[in-house]
């Protein structure tokens, strides 16, 4: 053999034994994969292109000179998943613990700027200790990771894991994707870790506590989707692809399905408990009307009281937005608002038509909440609505009322078909509220209040709390029979699908979110 080509294949075995055996056994030995065996994963066999592989770092300084940091500590290239072109890095903990230094970070922006000019969905494997020390400044790069973020997003989808550190600045990145996958008990996130807070604060607080999945997951809201393992974290990325385009120019993949387009669903027609008061399970409403019952949820554990994710009807991907009165009786407040408008925006990005399934009360009361900004951060579904250009549609199934009737979309915020259920109520406030204003003085001077005020709620419920009345001033466009909502939705998303709209030219919207 040539001897030239003999230490080509030398130098690229040496570099795909990452940072050696025994670095990759520690790996192994905290339930991780390494950077190669998880890019391995995620894409379909032998179609992986590596880039850069040969990199390594420019540092001297601190002994750099004589470390040897194989392909700098990450692994970045192309492929396919699933058959559909895809660009990934996967940062490798046995390298320097996968540090970002400055030959790590132009790889890694190199991935993000190419993904771009081919209009390739993104993914980002982060495992990483943060930024290299010995670098100093030189290994800040992460500015250019920040812009290429933000230049990309709604342009192509942009997910990312967690798959062990993730730490200081680098955290940025992930928080400025569509979608965030953390590894239970394996990933960590945090700004400052608990030495820091501990030495500023007084505060005394373990990782996984500070910035693990859980965490992420239920409080902060960082966190979109926990898996059990790394294998069950590839999975959910390329679940979670299925339902997107490459890009915003173009419409998202439709799958051939075997579930009738047709079928009725009969418990719908019973679903809604008579009491006004009693509460139950929205996601049971949204598994029925998906094709094979497959609902694929986002966030599940943050922001209960409001349920998003995606679902298949008649092959098509719709993005569902739903209250959820089993929490907070399906009341919106500041992290349901926020939860629910970065959903909304996503998919009007990626041309996902969307689905609004409405039993709202209300926004949720509270000093808290006014102080925090209820005011402010509601105002962003109403924004994320209103912008919205795919195809809205909208069904009320049990209470619309006041201003959160337009915070999960209505005729007036231009959708395209609300069909409700012969179970809702559309109104300024419930039946007790609306009598204690309209008839204050007549039950205070009845010989009987309390009859009196039943008497009252009875004929405005009568009058006012049915759809039948909204029907008839047009902001329901139709009353259906429950058991068919699945046949009214797919008839819909195919009338709808595709449809280009147009909105007055800016530069970019006022409201950040």
């Amino acid at each position: 053999m040539n001897q030239k080509l003999q230490t080509m294949l030398d130098k690229k075995a040496h570099i795909m034994l990452q940072g050696g055996q025994e670095r990759i056994n520690k790996q192994h030995a905290k339930g991780r994969l390494t950077a190669r065996e998880r890019i391995d994963l995620l894409f379909d066999p032998g179609t992986f292109v590596e880039y850069n592989m040969f990199v390594k770092p420019r540092a001297t300084r601190f002994g750099m000179d004589k470390v040897d940091a194989p392909a700098d500590g990450i692994v970045t290239g192309h492929g396919l998943i699933n058959g559909r072109k895809a660009f990934a890095y996967s940062q490798d903990a046995t390298v320097l613990g996968g540090s970002m230094g400055e030959m790590h970070g132009l790889k890694l922006a190199r991935m993000q700027e190419l993904a771009l000019e081919v209009g390739a969905p993104i993914i980002g494997l982060n495992d990483s200790g943060g930024g290299r020390l010995q670098e100093g400044p030189g290994a800040s790069v992460y500015g250019t990771v920040f812009y290429n973020n933000v230049t990309a997003s709604g342009v192509i989808p942009q997910i990312s894991a967690i798959m062990g550190s993730c730490a200081g600045g680098a955290c940025y990145s992930p928080a400025l994707t569509d979608f965030v996958v953390m590894v239970d008990k394996s990933s960590k996130a945090f700004i400052t870790g608990p030495a820091v807070i501990k030495e500023v604060t007084g505060e005394v607080v373990d990782f996984e506590t500070l910035g693990g999945a859980m965490t992420h997951s239920s409080k902060s809201g960082l966190c979109n989707l926990v898996a059990r393992d790394d294998y069950d974290c590839i999975e959910q990325i390329k679940c979670l692809l299925g339902f997107f385009p490459d890009n915003c120019q173009k419409l998202p993949p439709i799958f051939a399905t075997n579930d009738d387009a047709n079928r009725r669903i009969e418990e719908f027609n019973d679903i809604i408990p008579e009491s006004k008061r009693k509460s139950y399970d929205m996601k049971g409403i949204i598994t029925k009307l998906a094709d094979n019952n497959f609902f694929f949820e986002i966030s599940p554990m943050y922001a209960r009281n409001i349920v998003v994710g995606f679902v298949r009807m008649g092959g098509m991907p719709v993005g569902v937005v739903a209250n959820q009165p089993s929490s907070l009786a399906g009341c919106l407040d500041i992290n349901a608002s926020c939860k629910a408008a970065r959903f909304i925006r996503t998919c009007d990005s990626f041309n996902i038509p969307l689905l609004s399934i409405v039993d709202v009360p209300g926004y949720l009361p509270g000093v808290n909440q006014e102080h925090d900004g209820i005011i402010r951060h509601g105002a962003k579904m109403l924004y994320a609505w209103a912008e919205a250009t795919v195809p809205k549609i909208i069904m009320p199934i049990r209470k619309s009322y006041g201003g959160a009737t337009p915070a999960m979309c209505s005729i007036d915020m231009k959708a395209d078909f609300v069909m409700a259920w012969p179970t809702c109520e559309r109104a300024v406030v419930g039946a007790d509220a609306a009598v204690k204003v309209l008839y204050k003085n007549e039950i205070e001077q009845a010989d009987d209040p309390a009859a009196a005020r039943e008497m009252y709620k009875q004929a405005y419920e009568k009058e006012f709390l049915n759809p039948y009345r909204s029907a008839e001033l047009g902001k329901f466009e139709d009353v259906i029979e429950p058991a068919e909502s699945r046949m009214k939705i797919i008839q819909t998303l195919r009338m709808f699908w595709g449809r280009k709209k147009e909105r007055p030219a800016r530069k970019h919207g006022n409201i950040p979110l």
